[in-house]
């Protein structure tokens, strides 16, 4: 009895060390010759970091402390031998010489499978120093950096990150699957160029949950290549509101289905809920199909619901006609609040390829004066009260 005693007493010492045993190896960027002056170049150190984490087998983590590191541009690739983790407790500058500026990334983490990033750090992209160079109302449109780049990452999680003043866009997700953002803050000028908060392509299965956004172009965008895209609780304003597309714009693009936008609301953005497509007849036709717009609030947005299929900004469209996308399964539901222009639901579609299936349901928009209007082209569909403004789907 006394050595099993013993044995117990024991195994409640050990327990913790066998406990701790288990958490990932820490591979902190101090260790490989950062700094945190907000003037060295800390990329030598952070990729020698994220080597040393992404060879290590099993569990590591790349941990940036507290306090302010330069970086320029950096690509940290994978695949690494195990899951990683990229914890941001500090504030990351981006450069503010124009030499460093015309490529298309800051950070960028490319062919990695169970990653995290999270760690209630910043991301600055200290925008103001390029947006000057991006004018794209002259068709001068440089290819500024995006702040965080994911591409072909998959099984991973982005969470209690922030990002302001984003050269180009915050984040973008290219080949991505199953990847979930969470408790993201988002923040840029409401004048600052192309400065979308997340864009995601050619991607599918990704949740957006709980993020506040507010920027100088779309909130998030949803690109060509894309299923199964879920938004959810984003406080979005000012922005350009939520969009698919634009689409179109390119010969053979891959279609868009399975989003849904759910629990969202919006503050005094340019639109709301947008489908936007190119005027391009000479492209080939693609898709948007099967979306879901649910239990939504807009407060004084300018077109809080809008499909718009003859989307031309700056008026540089190079060719002029009906396009070629299809727009079908389309639903807008329990969706109120206020517009700032009469015409509260637009749905303006293909001429050649007119929307299918769309259907209005329990919306309660009113415009100036409480008053508001709806206007069609090229719909079919159905309503079901209450819907204000009164239905133009016949």
């Amino acid at each position: 009895m006394n050595s099993v005693l013993v044995l117990a007493v024991l195994s409640l010492f050990l327990l913790p060390v066998v406990c701790r045993s288990h958490g990932p190896k820490v591979f902190s960027v101090l260790r490989y010759g950062a700094v945190a002056d907000n003037k060295t170049d800390n990329t030598k150190a952070f990729m020698r970091a994220w080597v040393a984490a992404c060879r290590w087998r099993g569990k590591s983590r790349v941990l940036i402390p507290p306090g302010s590191y330069y970086l320029a541009s950096l690509i940290l690739r994978g695949p690494c031998n195990g899951p990683k983790q990229f914890v941001i407790k500090g504030v990351l500058t981006a450069p503010t010489k124009p030499a460093l500026f015309f490529i298309d990334h800051w950070i960028t983490f490319q062919h990695i499978n169970k990653l995290k990033i999270y760690g209630g750090g910043t991301l600055d992209g200290q925008g103001a120093s390029a947006w000057p160079y991006n004018n794209c109302r002259t068709g001068s449109c440089k290819p500024l950096p995006v702040s965080l780049r994911l591409d072909f990452v998959n099984d991973s999680k982005i969470s209690n990150i922030k990002s302001i003043n984003s050269k180009n866009f915050h984040f973008n997700v290219f080949s991505c699957y199953r990847l979930n953002f969470s408790r993201v803050t988002i923040s840029a000028p409401e004048d600052s160029p192309n400065t979308d908060g997340i864009h995601v392509g050619g991607s599918g299965d990704v949740a957006i949950d709980t993020a506040d956004i507010a920027t100088g172009d779309d909130c998030i965008s949803i690109g060509p290549g894309n299923k199964g895209i879920r938004i959810s609780n984003v406080v979005c304003g000012p922005g350009h509101g939520i969009s698919v597309g634009s689409l179109g714009k390119s010969d053979r693009e891959e279609g868009v289905s399975g989003v849904s936008v759910v629990n969202c609301t919006f503050r005094g953005t340019l639109n709301g809920v947008q489908i936007k497509t190119w005027p391009d007849p000479e492209a080939a036709g693609g898709f948007a199909s099967d979306f879901m717009y649910d239990n939504i609030v807009m407060e004084d947005v300018d077109n809080p619901i809008f499909i718009n299929q003859q989307y031309c900004p700056y008026n540089l469209c190079s060719a002029q006609g009906s396009s070629k996308i299809q727009i079908s399964n389309i639903t807008f539901s329990n969706i109120w609040g206020t517009s700032t222009t009469k015409d509260a639901v637009k749905l303006e579609c293909s001429e050649s390829n007119p929307c299918h299936d769309i259907a209005l349901e329990n919306i309660n928009l009113k415009g100036p004066g409480g008053v508001s209007s709806s206007s069609c082209s090229n719909v079919h569909g159905r309503s079901r009260a209450p819907v204000n403004p009164p239905s133009c789907i016949r």
